[in-house]
């Protein structure tokens, strides 16, 4: 399979696995996109870990996994595939959420994000998440099934957990906006 075959040219683009075409800046296609956009980011997130030796690290990478895959299902679903994120996956990843928020501190403030580069990259994919929600969210419930609108929305609170627990991890503190 060749790697472009000059079709979208014209600025359009096609499902995988169908034949009609449609316009490259549309709303789903900018949904997909930053889906795509945010598998990528968690692609760098899980290349961190895997080449780090401690095991939370190589456990965040496998569960980052996790969430690609899913991410590949949504999209699927978003392409109109006969493909569905389940309940289970989204109580399994408010489970993780839940365990994750045991070990910090309440939240009382918004904070900077940045607080070591770790954290920082779990923000910034946070935001991404975000993004991609929104641009799902404006297709309507039409195109994702409600549990997979829950994951999308469960996904950034993952993430934000995530960024918070490195920054903890990694001995720094928290640092909350002046507003002056």
């Amino acid at each position: 399979m060749a790697l472009f075959t000059g079709k979208g040219d014209d600025g359009t683009t096609y499902f995988f696995g169908s034949k009609e075409r449609f316009a490259k800046d549309t709303p789903l296609a900018e949904a997909l996109g930053t889906c795509d956009e945010l598998g990528s980011l968690l692609g760098y997130l899980k290349a961190r870990g895997r080449t780090s030796k401690r095991r939370t690290d190589l456990e965040d990478a496998e569960a980052i996994e996790g969430v690609q895959q899913n991410l590949f299902i949504i999209q699927a679903e978003l392409a109109g595939a006969d493909k569905r994120i389940t309940e289970e996956k989204v109580r399994d990843m408010e489970r993780v959420i839940n365990n994750i928020e045991k070990k910090l501190p309440p939240i009382k403030t918004f904070f900077i994000p940045g607080a070591n580069e770790i954290s920082a990259l779990y923000d910034l994919a946070r935001t991404v998440a975000r993004q991609a929600e929104r641009r799902v969210v404006h297709l309507g419930a039409k195109h994702l099934s409600a549990h997979s609108l829950a994951y999308m929305n469960r996904l950034s609170s993952l993430l934000y957990a995530k960024a918070r627990y490195h920054a903890q991890k990694g001995g720094k503190v928290e640092k909350k906006p002046h507003y002056r």
